[in-house]
């Protein structure tokens, strides 16, 4: 059994030294977490404060199912999310990986959509209500869907054709990307709408 999760420091920094050990093989995608980190926390103020830890873990922790060592299934958002329940990282961070930047569409064309279910983005177990958790899962999507592969802010126009080109036209990713476009583009909308209406004058925050 793995040990269970002690954390030592604010839960985005043991994140952050978790990624780097199970990153440390490939240079570019923890450049891209720790990117995708920062540019959460460009939008955490769209989530209400006592969750913002929460999605800063996230984002430095959505991309580990690529280590080597945690590969099972072969698709990175559920072996991610399999290793951090597996260790006892609180929920919604296991739940927010499993499903960030689309994933129940590629999932669904790899034949892996009932293993997703294991994670299921409402209930009680995740301690935040369904509306509270898609929030989170919007800013990280966003977070991640505007930061390239190296860890450079990008337009989600290009993210999207980087992500056909690098992955092919034969890949999962291309034969899930007319549903999963769709989806993308309404995440990073609702979060640019939020992040307009904290700045606006008559914007609130909780």
């Amino acid at each position: 059994m793995p040990e269970p999760l002690v954390v030592h420091g604010p839960l985005a920094q043991v994140a952050a030294r978790v990624a780097a050990d199970l990153l440390a093989h490939d240079g570019a995608r923890l450049r891209h977490s720790g990117a995708v980190a920062a540019r959460a926390g460009e939008a955490a103020v769209v989530v209400p404060a006592h969750q913002r830890a929460l999605l800063l873990a996230a984002a430095w922790l959505h991309d580990i199912g690529y280590a080597p060592a945690l590969r099972s299934s072969g698709f990175h958002p559920l072996d991610g999310a399999r290793y951090l329940r597996a260790h006892g990282w609180p929920e919604p961070i296991p739940t927010l990986v499993a499903h960030h930047s689309g994933a129940r569409f590629v999932a669904r064309t790899r034949r892996l959509e009932h293993d997703l279910d294991d994670f299921p983005l409402t209930g009680p177990a995740l301690g935040l209500s369904g509306s509270e958790v898609r929030a989170l899962a919007d800013v990280l999507t966003w977070a991640d869907q505007t930061t390239g592969p190296d860890g450079q802010p990008v337009s989600l126009d290009e993210r999207l054709a980087d992500m056909l080109h690098r992955h092919g036209p034969d890949s999962p990713n291309a034969r899930s990307h007319h549903d999963r476009e769709p989806d993308l583009r309404a995440a990073v909308r609702r979060v640019e709408d939020r992040r307009e209406a904290v700045r606006s004058p008559l914007g609130e925050c909780s």
